[in-house]
């Protein structure tokens, strides 16, 4: 029971990233790879490590990347399971517990004068959630792009808005895929 109890804490913790409030993403990218030629892809599972909050949640995993073929798919890129592709596709989390301090400082008013009245600091702790989607050159087996998802958890009431969220979380991410956009036929 514990045990199922601490996956899905991760799962949750994992998704509350996804459509945080406070939100920063990143993405990067090799700028001597010609995405253009970019069409097929696969799925690379060699790159996956234990330690990486996915490979905990088997669940969370196959909703990410179920979003990720969707947005792949919409831009014109093809999934194969077989043969060679152009592309790879490798997912990625992790959270961490944080602590924020806000120190309020020690003066205000204090009637009838200014003067130093005590202070407040305010302690208060947050899990901040990150998800990564690499891409990585099938030729080179190098790293081509990579995007992340960087921001606060939140809990969600059902899992369809925890889908809903992840599908939104993507598609931001991968907005910036191909980066060559406006000189490529991809939408």
């Amino acid at each position: 029971m514990i045990k199922r109890l601490s996956c899905w804490m991760i799962g949750i913790s994992i998704v509350g990233l996804l459509g945080c409030a406070t939100v920063s993403i990143q993405t990067d990218y090799d700028p001597s790879v010609d995405f253009k030629r970019y069409e097929t892809y696969a799925w690379d599972t060699e790159q996956q490590t234990p330690s990486d909050a996915l490979a905990r949640d088997p669940l969370m995993r196959k909703r990410i990347k179920k979003a990720v073929d969707q947005v792949l798919q919409e831009k014109g890129f093809r999934l194969k399971t077989a043969g060679s592709v152009d592309f790879t596709v490798v997912v990625h989390a992790g959270v961490k517990e944080r602590m924020r301090v806000t120190n309020w400082g020690s003066r205000g008013w204090y009637d009838p004068w200014w003067g130093p009245y005590g202070g407040q600091v305010d302690v208060s702790y947050y899990t901040e959630g990150t998800l990564v989607i690499d891409v990585i050159d099938a030729d080179t087996r190098e790293l081509a792009w990579r995007g992340i998802n960087e921001g606060i958890v939140r809990e969600y009431a059902d899992v369809e808005q925890m889908e809903k969220s992840i599908q939104e979380t993507v598609r931001e991410i991968l907005k910036a895929f191909p980066p060559d956009v406006e000189n490529s036929n991809r939408k």
